[in-house]
């Protein structure tokens, strides 16, 4: 049984009140609340178990190395990644997709290739890319989305060729709530030639993913939308990959040998690992898959998604109001603008009400230049949420377009 109230007594924070009004929190898209499961986790190695992994063979520094490892596999096993080895902890998605760049695409882009990259990929997942191709002499494409916010995978076979070296998709808008149809793609790809990098941090957490079964090359996703800590990500690659890459940085813990004539290197995945890790958000991280583990995700996924379609019948039948993104796959978001009131007002406004929504470009500024508008409100969806703050939504944008408009 799916059990609301019992999840949300898991989430402290969603008992507190803002400005007098009981908090509605659907910023999820930017970052997740904790439950305490993670938050007990993490309190816990702070008072009892705090020492750096992989360096002392005293009791604190085995045990803390245990729980970090542990954590490692307990991500692979979620996420369908054939070994443990192949989860890279990182500080963030864009940590994890620059390492892409950095150690795989310095090594095997040269002048002339060609990068594809959809329309509503997250900056994260963009800018990183042009920064490669500016140093190495080689072209963006663009893979297009349409109005209703498909992205049009018939156009992919046209702008591949010998020289494609990466195909760039999201497995979930983060701005659109679009899940492109990724298997199609992801072949098309590897028939190029090229290697396919998914950014997974909205598709991981709404409806999951199997990275075997997907045969993507990298995937990349960040831990505090996931109901983990803040500052901790994962990258996932496929051996032959990960092993040909040489390290991003250098420093501490990824080295195998040092000397002032030869550095020789760890083996994957503490190759790219330099420093000291965050083993208490990546041990944060692992308590978090727990928490969702011991849930019914078929459920949760099926609650968000009537939590979004609840949504959109609400704030549709509001004069003047538009929904970006009518794919017929989508996660559980809905971005929108009013005719004649500015998103942040609007923002501003529900705040005072409230209720918590993302305003602005959404790190996504080309799906902005696609509509022709400065930049949307986002209402998005997590497992606690209930159909009451769905309609103390629309309640509130109601009250926001007769006090603006």
């Amino acid at each position: 049984m799916f059990d609301i109230n019992k999840i949300r007594e898991d989430f402290p924070i969603l008992s507190r009140e803002v400005y007098g009004k009981p908090l509605v929190y659907l910023d999820n898209g930017a970052t997740a609340q904790k439950p305490k499961m993670v938050m007990e986790a993490v309190e816990k190695m702070y008072n009892e178990l705090n020492a750096n992994v992989h360096r002392g063979v005293h009791y604190l520094s085995e045990e803390s190395t245990s729980l970090f490892e542990e954590a490692r596999q307990t991500v692979a096993d979620y996420i369908g990644a054939p070994r443990k080895e192949q989860i890279i902890f990182t500080a963030g998605a864009t940590a994890s997709l620059n390492t892409v760049v950095y150690a795989w695409g310095d090594k095997f882009i040269e002048r002339g290739d060609n990068i594809v990259i959809s329309e509503m990929e997250h900056h994260s997942n963009l800018v990183p890319w042009q920064l490669l191709v500016a140093r190495r002499g080689a072209e963006i494409r663009m893979l297009p989305f349409d109005d209703s916010g498909e992205l049009m995978t018939e156009k992919l076979p046209s702008l591949l060729d010998e020289r494609t070296k990466v195909v760039a998709v999201t497995q979930a808008s983060n701005t659109l709530g679009t899940r492109p149809n990724l298997k199609p793609i992801i072949e098309m790809a590897h028939r190029a030639g090229a290697i396919a990098v998914v950014d997974g941090c909205q598709g991981v957490v709404h409806g999951g993913v199997d990275v075997e079964a997907l045969d993507c090359d990298f995937y990349a996703f960040s831990g505090h939308k996931l109901y983990a800590p803040t500052g901790i990500g994962v990258l996932y690659g496929k051996m032959e990959l990960l092993e040909a890459m040489p390290p991003f940085m250098g420093g501490g813990d990824m080295v195998d040998r040092v000397s002032f004539e030869k550095t020789t290197f760890a083996p994957v995945p503490m190759k790219f690992e330099a420093g000291t890790a965050n083993y208490i958000g990546a041990i944060g991280l692992g308590a978090a898959i727990k928490y969702l583990r011991s849930l019914d995700l078929k459920a949760v996924e099926e609650h968000e998604q009537q939590l979004m379609h609840r949504a959109t019948t609400l704030l549709e039948e509001i004069d003047g109001l538009r929904i970006y993104g009518h794919a017929a796959d989508k996660s559980s978001l809905v971005s929108f603008n009013v005719e004649g009131v500015h998103h942040y007002d609007m923002g501003m406004i529900l705040d005072k009400l409230g209720i918590a929504v993302r305003t602005g470009q959404h790190c996504a500024e080309p799906v902005m230049t696609h509509y022709g508008v400065t930049g949307m409100c986002r209402a998005s969806f997590a497992l606690y949420n209930t159909e009451e703050e769905v309609e103390l939504l629309a309640k509130g944008v109601r009250r926001a377009v007769s006090m603006l408009r």
